[in-house]
């Protein structure tokens, strides 16, 4: 409980910009880790220079993050969101558990930058993750995606 405490004590500046932070998160894990970005047909196309800024990016940046604000706020009982969710990353989305993990350290950079996560809170963020990843890893094995 003290993990999800901690990070959604900098929440309210995340959700005051859902669009600039989630268009931030993606446009670095684009640029960070440029194999992330084919995994996202509709962004295959726009260059590195356009990443940011552009509408599409960010709002699904948006997405990715009101729904980590879902699982925050659930503490931890977040099956009923979290399974449908790994279930379409897996056999729609083919999305593997480490780009969770790369994800995750985007998330930890720019909540500590534009968020004031402070290095308690990136350590929290990091048990949160690791425990959202594992549950989305036993969800994986569950429906038989090797992820």
């Amino acid at each position: 409980m003290a993990d999800f405490d901690q990070v959604l004590k900098c929440w309210g500046a995340v959700e005051a910009d859902f669009a600039g932070h989630g268009g931030e998160v993606l446009t670095r894990l684009f640029k960070e880790h440029p194999e992330t970005q084919k995994l996202f047909p509709k962004f295959v196309g726009i260059s590195q220079s356009d990443l940011a800024g552009n509408a599409a990016v960010a709002s699904h940046g948006a997405t990715v993050l009101k729904k980590l604000g879902e699982l925050l706020k659930a503490r931890g009982d977040h099956a009923a969101i979290l399974k449908p969710l790994a279930t379409s990353h897996a056999n729609i989305h083919k999305i593997t558990l480490n780009n969770f993990r790369l994800i995750t350290e985007v998330l930890v950079k720019v909540m500590a930058e534009k968020a004031g996560l402070d290095g308690a809170g990136q350590s929290a963020l990091r048990r949160v993750m690791e425990v959202v990843i594992g549950d989305i890893d036993a969800y994986y094995k569950e429906i038989g995606f090797a992820g």
